[in-house]
């Protein structure tokens, strides 16, 4: 790790657009420790071991036939940056054409605080399916990450079994890639919904209702992965949740304040909100009544059904 050269990074962003880019990927890198993909003899085979049991777990309590990415990556903490660098690109593309030049200050703050977006979250990173949003071709494969040396360490300040712990992100991730099966229509859907808030946010409106489906087609994405976890994991798995949790209520008020800022505690909104959705909806009906979310966009349930979910049923009952 090295402060002085991801300084040096930010300080010579250069370019046009409204962030510099390569330089954030450097200043990145430079201010995290990569970790090691030194594996073990027979960590590999595990790891693609876990990826296939939790495809056909996935595949028999949901009733969905889908494949897993072909590009599976166990990965150090810089491969998760580099690769991540890109969608953060797609995204901000979709501003850019809408902006006049940027400042050179204005490109060097963006710079830095990409920089810090990055680097923080390549060291709390465990797993990623990435559904490659905002591609330039839909055809592109999509991908499923592993970043080993946050597993490790998760695993260790959790004080559970690491193969035991990957097994069980393998099975999270895995339930992701089970729901774009699901739904073809789902990858248009959310972008759809992120270039029509992002389009408005840089004409200085705000589409409130872009950004409403777009949070709550979201928070059916983390319900749903939960739903299908609670169904098709084969071991115990509520010590790890408790564990998980106990640690993110613990962390230091910096971080916490931190997580606020980079928009993470939408994701633990998202998270809680559709569990307790999916909760009640099995509980009123069955799993096969939950998954016709995936039907069809029109089936998605609305913001305000997420939080009455009886509303959703009668809709869809009807």
């Amino acid at each position: 790790m090295n402060l002085y050269r991801s300084a040096r990074a930010v300080a010579g962003a250069s370019g046009t657009d409204a962030i510099d880019w390569e330089s954030a990927a450097e200043a990145a890198k430079a201010a995290t420790d990569p970790g090691s993909i030194s594996l073990e003899p027979g960590e590999r085979e595990g790891y693609a071991r876990d990826v296939r049991e939790a495809r056909a777990a996935v595949r028999e309590v949901s009733g969905v036939e889908f494949d897993v990415p072909e590009v599976v990556e166990i990965q150090n903490r810089h491969h998760w940056i580099d690769a991540n660098v890109e969608t953060f690109e797609r995204v901000m593309g979709a501003i850019e054409p809408h902006t006049e030049t940027f400042p050179g200050v204005a490109r060097t703050i963006n710079t830095g605080t990409m920089t810090v977006l990055l680097a923080f979250l390549g060291r709390n990173v465990l797993g990623q399916y990435d559904p490659l949003l905002l591609a330039e071709t839909p055809d592109d494969e999509h991908a499923l990450y592993f970043v080993r040396p946050n597993i490790l360490k998760a695993a260790d300040a959790l004080e559970v079994d690491s193969d035991r712990f990957r097994r069980w992100i393998a099975f999270h991730e895995v339930t992701h890639a089970a729901e774009f099966g699901a739904a073809p229509w789902l990858s248009t859907h959310l972008e759809t919904r992120m270039e029509d808030g992002i389009a408005a946010l840089s004409e200085g409106s705000f589409d409130r209702n872009a950004f409403r489906e777009l949070d709550a087609a979201m928070t059916v994405v983390e319900g749903y992965a939960e739903l299908l976890m609670d169904h098709a994991f084969d071991d115990e798995y509520e010590d790890l949740r408790r564990k998980l949790d106990a640690r993110r209520a613990g962390r230091g008020p910096l971080q916490r304040l931190f997580r606020r800022l980079l928009g993470l505690g939408l994701k633990q909104r998202q998270y809680e909100r559709g569990k307790n959705f999916f909760e009640h909806v099995v509980a009123a009906r069955d799993l096969e009544t939950a998954s016709l979310v995936w039907r069809h966009p029109d089936t998605l349930p609305t913001s305000e059904e997420l939080d009455t979910p009886g509303l959703w049923i009668r809709r869809i009952e009807r």
